[in-house]
């Protein structure tokens, strides 16, 4: 023990006498790889999926063979954990010579990384090569991180979207709703044969606050955190709409699917003709994996979906600043993004703009096959932010109060 004490008060005194280095700057990017290659960036991101991970030996060998960067995966339970480590880091006055070099990222760990001012500097992520192909224009989710202003301070990765998926052997497509509004009339007509899961759970939580995006009468109070004062004003049009829906459904609303396994069962029983996910490559899965009849299709609505964009960050006391960049520039890169799309290999869906792209690479992409029910990422339509976090908290509690626990 008393060895490792002195191991620490000698490390710490060995970094206190570093002197610290220029921060790199993007806009000299011969510079940035140069001083990239022999680094190696320890990559802090989730590790529960064999998929991702092996996606990320992917790019790990390509940055190796390119870039001569050593990618080293750290996998990760909760990316908590490595907030936390920078905190720490922080506190111990270790500003430079940081164990975290890059993180996977986005919501309320991008929000207090920010606000303690642990992240590397603004602007960076704008200033990569491949940014030119990234869809910041009609994707709004790119610069505004779970309504926190992003800032350049992460770059984009991919994408989550809410999309709903019906049966065309039972619901035709021309019939299909294409607001919360029509929704809701699709339901009058078809009564029984729509249901969602019931707050708290995640995917039960963002249809009602869908709901909330469409018919709040500002948008923009959603980006702040939850007004007290005015919260029963801005949400009565969600309650009087689920007051009106709720009947309804499935089961009269008495009852709700669990979770989204449970929903996505209800439609292959033909018990519901809508359901939804916010994967929108989980029906082409699910009838891959036989869970699905090969008939489910894919829609969303025209004036948007929620949605959100996760991204990949730098700590401001990262060791290894050039090779972030470079290896966040690469995740960017139409070549990365495509194989990231694929099915076979991921299946997330890409930040670029396709119409961005030369023929050569927008034919890389129009050649994936995304499965049966797969809308193009170009089809997806328009994302909708996704509210302050307090305003699901809100959401759940009221949800509760008036409607209970199901049975």
């Amino acid at each position: 023990m008393i060895k490792k004490i002195f191991a620490a008060a000698s490390l710490a005194a060995a970094i206190a006498a570093t002197p610290a280095s220029a921060d790199p700057d993007p806009k000299d990017w011969d510079a940035v790889v140069a001083a990239a290659r022999g680094q190696s960036v320890y990559f802090n991101a989730w590790g529960g999926s064999p998929n991702i991970n092996a996606y990320i030996e992917w790019a790990a060998g390509e940055l190796d063979t390119r870039y001569g960067i050593d990618l080293v995966h750290v996998k990760l339970d909760d990316t908590a954990n490595a907030v936390a480590s920078v905190v720490a880091e922080k506190a111990a006055g270790r500003d430079q010579g940081g164990t975290i070099d890059m993180i996977w990222i986005n919501g309320e760990n991008f929000a207090a990384m920010k606000e303690q001012s642990l992240l590397f500097a603004p602007g960076w992520a704008e200033e990569l090569p491949n940014w030119r192909f990234v869809d910041f224009e009609t994707q709004s989710t790119i610069r505004t991180d779970f309504t926190v202003p992003v800032e350049g301070l992460e770059s984009p990765w991919g994408m989550a979207k809410l999309v709903f998926f019906h049966d065309e052997a039972n619901t035709p497509t021309d019939t299909l709703p294409q607001s919360a509004d029509e929704l809701l009339q699709w339901a009058r007509e078809n009564p029984g044969r729509f249901s969602y899961p019931q707050p708290p759970d995640f995917i039960g939580s963002s249809f009602v606050k869908q709901v909330l995006s469409e018919k709040v009468a500002d948008r923009s109070v959603l980006l702040d955190p939850v007004d007290e004062a005015s919260f029963d004003d801005v949400t009565a049009p969600v309650f009087e709409y689920l007051d009106e829906l709720h009947p309804l459904m499935w089961r009269q609303g008495r009852a709700y699917p669990q979770n989204y396994p449970a929903m996505k069962q209800l439609l292959a029983d033909n018990e519901v003709d809508i359901i939804f996910a916010f994967n929108p490559a989980e029906a082409s899965s699910a009838i891959a994996n036989g869970e699905l009849p090969d008939t489910v299709r894919s829609f969303t609505f025209p004036g948007g979906t929620l949605a959100n964009t996760h991204f990949v960050s730098i700590p401001y006391n990262s060791s290894a600043k050039e090779a972030a960049l470079v290896t966040a520039d690469f995740l960017i890169s139409p070549e990365a993004q495509t194989r990231k799309q694929d099915p076979s290999v991921w299946g997330d869906p890409t930040v670029l703009a396709l119409d961005k792209l030369d023929a050569e690479d927008r034919a890389r992409f129009d050649a994936l096959d995304l499965g049966i029910a797969t809308l193009a990422p170009d089809e997806l339509g328009p994302a909708l932010d996704e509210p302050h976090p307090s305003w699901m908290d809100r959401l759940e509690d009221e949800w509760r109060r008036r409607y209970g626990v199901a049975n």
